[in-house]
């Protein structure tokens, strides 16, 4: 139950990385409320058990493409979605990284996109958002050289007791 009024987000994340307890998924929780817009189109790359798509489509996105490498996840995510009452669109499953075809299908054009690679650059749409956490704070330097080597513009470094999260513009 929550006192303030606000959605509650049910999750079962079965054998899926994303309970909402780790430190890393609540800093992109709260990246993802100080930025996500009715209408956004988002990209969550590494779903997982869909909790960040889950939580943007219940902020008024539109997700469009959730990947993971297990299908496993795909298949969780797509379940807590349907338990939330929202969709998060297609599921796409292996390493974009690493599969040119892959990354290729996922598209471009997204106004946020969930994850982290230089690859991003590419498919956020103009003035679109990053948002990347799971970064240890003694490599939040590096990560932060590479999203503005990349093209971003670094608009928020959110910190836990030992995580980062970085918010950014393209």
């Amino acid at each position: 139950d929550d006192a303030q009024g606000r959605r509650i987000l049910e999750i079962d994340p079965a054998s899926s990385f994303g309970t909402g307890s780790h430190d890393t998924t609540q800093l992109c929780m709260c990246a993802l409320e100080d930025n996500v817009k009715p209408g956004d189109t988002v990209l969550d790359m590494g779903t997982g058990s869909g909790i960040l798509a889950i939580a943007a489509a219940m902020l008024g996105a539109e997700v469009r493409t959730v990947v993971d490498i297990d299908e496993n996840c795909l298949r969780t995510a797509q379940e807590n979605a349907e338990k939330n009452h929202v969709s998060i669109g297609r599921g796409l499953c292996g390493d974009a990284l690493r599969d040119e075809k892959l990354a290729e299908d996922i598209g471009s054009g997204y106004s946020v996109i969930v994850g982290m690679a230089p690859m991003f650059f590419a498919k956020t749409a103009e003035g679109g958002t990053l948002i990347c956490s799971g970064i240890l704070n003694e490599r939040a330097d590096e990560v932060r050289a590479a999203l503005e080597k990349a093209g971003f513009e670094v608009v928020n470094h959110a910190k836990s007791d030992d995580w980062s999260a970085f918010t950014a513009k393209k």
